[in-house]
């Protein structure tokens, strides 16, 4: 029972994060076997080297969210008609640098998650284990998300407000609401966007968790190490 404990948190680490940041961790693991064959340390070695963690360390990288469809960020559904009315009188550039900053916060933002993550799976139990073993194609997703969205959304909201700045999002986007406003006979708009952003960057993250998850537990082929398929022949 332990050993099973063992290896699936092995597994949900490495769904998460990049093996510089986590050889810490490995090296805290208690090394076993099961029957003899398996080494929960050397395993997640392998794991780790087989580089798992491609999908969320990609939206840390410039266009990392901007040219993904799956989390691309686009507007606020309140300020959708500025986005129109912007495109109607000939300022669709204006548009889409503000489309492109917000997402640019976005990307900054996210190097700010695996600490958070490391400390949720060093908690998990045997029970969470099972359960997530045993659960839907993203169910070890949907661990993560409940031990650490709200501490996420602490640590990225001040993140994006900084980022803004850094990334000019705060400037350009200024000179959206101007314009937008100046506008005759439309309702003025002042946007939350900081908030916006912050959640738009959680759901993000949580979505490629998902996609990399649910290609371990349904596709073969992407259990190319001995761990990965030891464990997940337990949910087969």
């Amino acid at each position: 029972m332990k050993t099973i404990k063992n290896i699936f948190v092995i597994t949900l680490i490495c769904l998460s994060f990049s093996c510089a940041e986590l050889q810490d961790v490995v090296n805290s693991l208690p090394t076993e076997t099961t029957n003899g064959t398996l080494d929960i340390a050397g395993g997640l070695r392998q794991a780790l080297d087989k580089g798992i963690t491609k999908q969320v360390s990609k939206l840390t990288q410039k266009d990392g969210y901007y040219k993904n469809n799956l989390v691309k960020i686009v507007m606020p559904k309140e300020l959708q008609k500025v986005d129109k009315a912007l495109r109607n009188i000939g300022l669709g550039g204006l548009a889409d640098e503000g489309i492109k900053a917000l997402n640019r916060a976005a990307e900054d933002a996210v190097k700010e998650a695996t600490p958070i993550f490391v400390n949720a799976v060093r908690q998990i139990t045997f029970n969470d284990a099972k359960g997530i073993l045993l659960g839907s194609d993203n169910a070890a997703t949907n661990y993560l998300k409940g031990k650490t969205n709200t501490a996420l959304y602490g640590k990225f909201n001040p993140v994006i407000k900084n980022s803004f700045d850094k990334v000019g999002a705060d400037q350009i986007w200024e000179t959206i609401i101007t314009n937008y406003n100046a506008i005759p006979f439309v309702t003025k708009v002042n946007p939350n966007l900081t908030d916006y952003v912050t959640n738009e960057a959680l759901k993000g993250v949580y979505k490629m968790i998902a996609v990399e998850e649910k290609e371990i537990r349904t596709n073969l082929n992407f259990r190319t190490t001995t761990l990965l398929q030891q464990v997940f022949a337990l949910q087969d």
